[in-house]
């Protein structure tokens, strides 16, 4: 490759090392040698000289749910800074991950490993000793989320610019109680209802399906109309919309919906759905950059955006008039 590129080994080293370095006509030289040699470098060989693989692994529970976005910004973040990135899945809990945790930092294949649940804190102490690690837990054993991914805040945001347009009669149809986010969401709905001296109409329990979605609308007793449904993601806001038009509501003119996770099709549903986008991206590339930042004893860069934006569509609007009535 040298030959080719007119140079020496010494500068083509460089390059590859540093990913550039030279001056743009020599690396444009070096460049062009890598495109006709189709030339990939030997990990294997490489690790072998300088003890270092360029692959990190995110470690995972079993998946519950899909976590492409996720992995996507901790993928851009990790490609970003020359490494490659392995996602190890290890199912059988906490105990189960800790021991796969402890085998992947002896294995010698990983500089860094990230894991995005949490591990027992014995085996958490004892792995500094032999590879860098982030725990970063975002997610419980079920990939449930845990930590800033349960907080309500955007719940409480949105009954207050609903309450701000005349909205005084909500109900709130919650997610699996199992979840710490549906909790919270549930909790987060009743103290605001009362800080604001709001009647809730009731939370119906349901299991983030579209189905609990229409029986929450079918359940409500003819004279216990909302004026605004807060639903606990975007499926369920789906279901609430059917139940309301069931009814002979009217979304947005009789009932105000709202949902969560900012799903595609919700843009597109008529009405376009109300939602809480979660920047789950930035949430993979921000623990991906923590764990390069330990591997390079940097500080990591600190963003204070938040994590949750909340996107008005058509499916909210101010509380219908007193006189107008639903069955």
């Amino acid at each position: 490759m040298a030959r080719l590129a007119g140079v020496s080994t010494q500068t083509v080293s460089r390059y590859l090392r540093f990913n550039g370095g030279l001056k743009p006509a020599t690396r444009e030289r070096v460049e062009e040698a890598i495109r006709e040699l189709d030339y990939r470098p030997n990990l294997v060989a490489r690790s072998m000289r300088t003890r270092k693989t360029g692959r990190l692994a995110i470690l995972m529970p079993s998946m519950a749910f899909n976590p492409s976005r996720m992995l996507a910004g901790a993928g851009a973040t990790a490609h970003a800074a020359g490494y490659f990135m392995d996602v190890v899945s290890a199912g059988g809990g906490v105990r189960a991950r800790s021991e796969r945790l402890l085998e992947l930092a002896d294995s010698g294949q990983f500089e860094g490993i990230l894991s995005l649940a949490p591990v027992l804190p014995a085996v958490q102490n004892k792995l500094h000793q032999r590879t860098t690690v982030v725990v970063s837990a975002d997610f419980d054993d079920e990939m449930r989320g845990i930590g800033e991914l349960a907080d309500a805040t955007p719940v409480v945001r949105m009954i207050e610019h609903l309450a701000a347009l005349g909205h005084s009669r909500f109900l709130h149809v919650a997610g699996d109680a199992q979840f710490a986010s549906a909790r919270a969401r549930r909790q987060g709905y009743l103290d605001t209802v009362e800080r604001l001296g709001l009647e809730s109409v009731g939370v119906f329990d349901g299991d983030w399906s579209g189905e609990s979605g229409v029986e929450a609308i079918r359940s409500l007793p003819s004279r216990s109309r909302p004026t605004a449904v807060i639903a606990a993601n975007d499926l369920v806001a789906a279901g609430v919309v059917r139940g309301a038009r069931e009814r002979g509501w009217d979304v947005p003119g009789d009932v105000s919906v709202t949902g969560w996770d900012n799903v595609a099709v919700g843009q597109f549903m008529t009405p376009s759905l109300t939602t809480v986008d979660v920047d789950l991206e930035r949430l993979g590339s921000e623990a991906m950059a923590k764990l390069i930042a330990g591997l390079l004893d940097t500080a990591p860069e600190t963003n204070d955006e938040p994590l949750f934006r909340i996107i008005w569509r058509e499916s909210t609007a101010e509380p219908p008039s007193e006189g107008r009535t639903g069955r």
